[in-house]
């Protein structure tokens, strides 16, 4: 994201708050803050040649290791991604719809507004969050239907990145949100990226000092491995 997106979305945050003071629900609406601000942002932004042309939209859908935790401005997956493909001869229209701290619930909650993008692509990176809080795998892979049922809905293709769970919350649990996700491809015949942070989780030197998010190292890595899979996507979308 640019110098000029950056003005926009703080712009479009505090559009967002002003708006929950003036209706005196301030406390009610501080959690549709970041969604507001995000449908705010996109609907300023100005119409990119994407929407003028055959340039595919690919949609980023996730949590903190989408938008960019920790790391320096343009340094987040969906901006290292979108560089490699630049660099490949891909033309691409890269939308960062991460908000950190998203579980799957959240995810689905905000999709109406993260799709006023006009993606024909989008990966969902989202998981991580929901194991952190111990959440029941069932009602993940609810939320993470609901989510590629909507983008089914509206003809955008999907990659799906898989997120493992830590051993130490019990094999049972561990082994039944594993499989979600291949459910989830295998159900609905989409494209499936097995583990969003393989060959980075539990390497200190790919991640930030928080042992959770990648550094820069780690993102690149990532994103170079996942490339593949994303030309494949991008692919899909009919557009060149």
């Amino acid at each position: 994201m640019g110098w000029h997106d950056a003005e926009i979305k703080g712009n479009t945050m505090m559009i967002a708050e002003f708006f929950c003071r003036l209706l005196g629900l301030f406390g009610r609406c501080r959690h549709f803050v970041k969604p507001l601000a995000l449908a705010s942002m996109m609907a300023l932004m100005p119409v990119s040649s994407a929407m003028a042309s055959d340039q595919p939209v690919l949609m980023v859908l996730g949590d903190s290791l989408v938008a960019g935790h920790g790391l320096p401005q343009g340094e987040a997956f969906p901006d290292v991604l979108g560089r490699l493909l630049k660099k490949d001869g891909v033309d691409v229209e890269i939308v960062n719809a991460g908000v950190s701290g998203d579980t799957t619930a959240g995810g689905l909650a905000r999709l109406e507004w993260s799709l006023a993008a006009k993606p024909d692509a989008a990966i969902i990176v989202l998981g991580g969050n929901d194991l952190l809080r111990g959440l029941e795998p069932a009602a993940s892979y609810r939320n993470l239907e609901g989510i590629i049922d909507q983008l089914a809905a509206n003809d955008v293709e999907v990659l799906l990145a898989g997120m493992q769970a830590p051993r130490n919350l019990g094999a049972d649990y561990a082994n039944e949100f594993d499989a979600i996700y291949d459910r989830l491809a295998k159900r609905h015949k989409i494209l499936f990226y097995p583990f969003f942070l393989d060959g980075v989780a539990l390497q200190p030197a790919m991640n930030q000092p928080d042992g959770m998010h990648p550094n820069e190292q780690g993102v690149a890595h990532i994103a170079t491995k996942i490339l593949p899979l994303v030309k494949t996507l991008l692919s899909k979308t009919g557009k060149p």
